[in-house]
């Protein structure tokens, strides 16, 4: 039996420990979280709960980070890859954010469920099927760039989010922070900045679209399609080569020469299980931030902002929101995973991306992790 324990007790962590304490080859250990444990009665798992990120590793083979917090995790990551333990997250804000710094201390992958997984999951069976993958699509359903605070606090109870998690599924923070992600760990690119999210019904159809915008841009792309009738899944517009076009339309896949394979579903923390399992048999990384990424999340002024202002958490925040933008092309940008515990010190208009010059921000080892990660990555200027 494996011992896996996990760090967060979200709306994720909650349903992978229920599936975990009824898994035949997985035994839970620990959860770790920064909660009161003694007021913790939502949790039927209250017993397995700690404070403490060192008897987290050493009872565990495995640990799953889903707290969604990239500057937690870049702590409680460092340390367990230290020990040499294996890290499965569900966390795209992480590895967008200061993933890159750690891919070669250790075994540490995204997991298949949330829609980056599953892309590379698709990523996998399309290249085993010999096609070329031109755009890696999410779908998504709604979005509003500037809710409202009372429509997000009725949505995240009727869903079982948190306000600023359901506050960044609306304003399309996450949609970008997956793409980015995307983007960095399958070597594709983007269109410009703030993915394109084309409008349209049919997968099919807006994938082909998509597909011939790649090829006039020369490379692949992630992007995604917008929809409120489509299932929330993922899909690869891709090329074959032209001797296999029989075969292909002989399967209902068109006359190409675009072919879209969607998966319209995703189960976040119910596939999880799928990617600790491929860690544990030795199948490695499923998908990283890679070593150089070139794509990141910037945070956008979503009002003008004021010296003094203080942003509490960026992500899911009503001051700012985040778009995929190419870092050599906007070096000084601050990641909006960083944007926590800030203080805006200069004005900032409404439509701009804020730099570091326009924010005061702890320190900690998330942000040297950014810094070096950014120096690396951008020319040096004379």
């Amino acid at each position: 039996m494996s011992r896996i324990s996990v760090i967060g007790t979200g709306f994720i962590a909650k349903g992978l420990v229920r599936l975990l304490q009824a898994h035949p080859t997985h035994t839970l250990e620990k959860i770790l979280t920064r909660t009161d444990i003694g007021l913790r009665t939502d949790l039927p798992q209250k017993t397995h709960l700690t404070n403490e990120l060192d008897e987290l590793i050493q009872n565990s083979d495995l640990i799953v980070e889903c707290t969604g917090d990239a500057i937690y995790a870049a702590k409680t990551i460092s340390k367990i890859l230290d020990a040499s333990i294996p890290v499965v997250t569900m966390n795209a804000e992480f590895h967008v954010t200061v993933g890159s710094y750690f891919v070669d201390k250790g075994l540490l992958t995204e997991a298949e469920g949330d829609q980056p997984g599953v892309l590379a999951m698709l990523h996998e069976e399309a290249i085993a099927m010999g096609f070329k993958p031109l755009v890696y699509g999410n779908m998504k359903g709604f979005l509003n760039h500037n809710p409202v605070l009372e429509d997000m606090e009725y949505w995240a109870k009727e869903q079982g989010f948190s306000t600023d998690m359901t506050t960044s599924f609306t304003d399309g923070t996450k949609v970008e922070i997956e793409q980015a992600l995307v983007a960095n760990g399958l070597k594709t690119d983007i269109f410009d900045e703030g993915i394109m999210g084309l409008v349209s019904d049919d997968t099919a159809e807006g994938g082909r679209s998509l597909a011939e915008n790649a090829k006039g841009l020369g490379r692949p792309v992630a992007d995604y399609l917008l929809s409120p009738t489509l299932r929330p899944g993922v899909f690869i517009t891709a090329e074959h080569s032209s001797d296999q076009y029989q075969g292909l339309r002989d399967y209902k896949m068109g006359d190409g020469p675009f072919y879209v394979l969607d998966r319209p579903y995703h189960l976040c923390y119910f596939e999880i299980i799928k990617t600790i399992d491929r860690v544990l048999r030795g199948g490695g990384v499923l998908l990283n931030n890679s070593g150089s990424p070139t794509i990141s999340a910037a945070a956008i002024a979503k009002r003008d902002l004021s010296p003094g202002l203080s942003i509490k958490k960026g992500i899911g925040s009503f001051e700012v929101r985040g778009i995929a933008v190419r870092i050599k092309e906007n070096i000084g940008h601050i990641p909006i995973g960083l944007l926590a515990n800030a203080i805006i010190t200069r004005p900032v208009k409404k439509g701009a991306i804020l730099t570091f010059d326009d924010v005061e921000i702890p320190d900690s080892l998330a942000y040297r992790a950014w810094k070096s990660i950014e120096e690396k990555v951008t020319p040096i200027t004379a």
